[in-house]
């Protein structure tokens, strides 16, 4: 089981849609909870799961899409749609109702490494006031730094560690500490 062996936080993701599944992860050693689509769709599990087990174990994750008109939009990646809700009022519910950390994930640029939506993050970072994590587009340290340099408390990247050369070939690698101490200083 990976909660035996990690030793960091670490977050679940996909499916809880009730305390008492929430509950069981927490017993396997799970220390946060990721919610999307169920947050989405009944706000009230935020706050009960908050209540339980305290907001900083509630991570709410937004992905956002943008139009035709590049005007950003909240995306339910579970039903493959374009929700009418606003991706920024929809972050600040979900913090008042108890979430302890916002992921943003800026779909349009998830797995290309063309860079994090830096507007999306200041956006986010302006109206939320929890740890925020950015998502989508990272191809570089340099793009990292930038998104922590928009407000962003973290960035995620899976492609930027995993595909690698000219065909964008299959090899795990991580950055050297030094690297990461001279571009992030005190984040690191």
């Amino acid at each position: 089981m990976f909660a035996g062996e990690c030793f960091m936080p670490l977050c679940y993701g996909g499916g809880v849609r009730t305390v008492d599944q929430a509950a069981q992860l927490f017993d396997l050693g799970i220390e946060k909870i990721c919610l999307q689509s169920a947050a989405i769709n009944d706000l009230d599990l935020v706050s009960r799961l908050a209540t339980r087990f305290g907001s900083q174990s509630i991570v709410i994750s937004i992905d956002v899409k943008r139009n035709w008109q590049k005007k950003p939009a909240l995306y339910e990646s579970r039903s493959a749609r374009t929700r009418s809700d606003c991706w920024l009022n929809f972050a600040k519910t979900a913090v008042a109702a108890g979430a302890g950390e916002v992921l943003v994930n800026a779909v349009d640029r998830d797995g290309e490494m063309t860079g994090y939506d830096l507007d999306l993050i200041r956006q986010a970072a302006a109206a939320v006031r929890v740890p925020l994590i950015a998502l989508g587009g990272g191809g570089s340290l340099e793009d990292i730094k930038a998104a922590i340099d928009a407000g962003a408390s973290a960035a995620a990247a899976g492609a930027l560690f995993v595909l690698h050369g000219p065909h964008r070939a299959v090899l795990i690698t991580y950055p050297q500490y030094a690297d990461l101490e001279r571009l992030l200083g005190s984040h690191v």
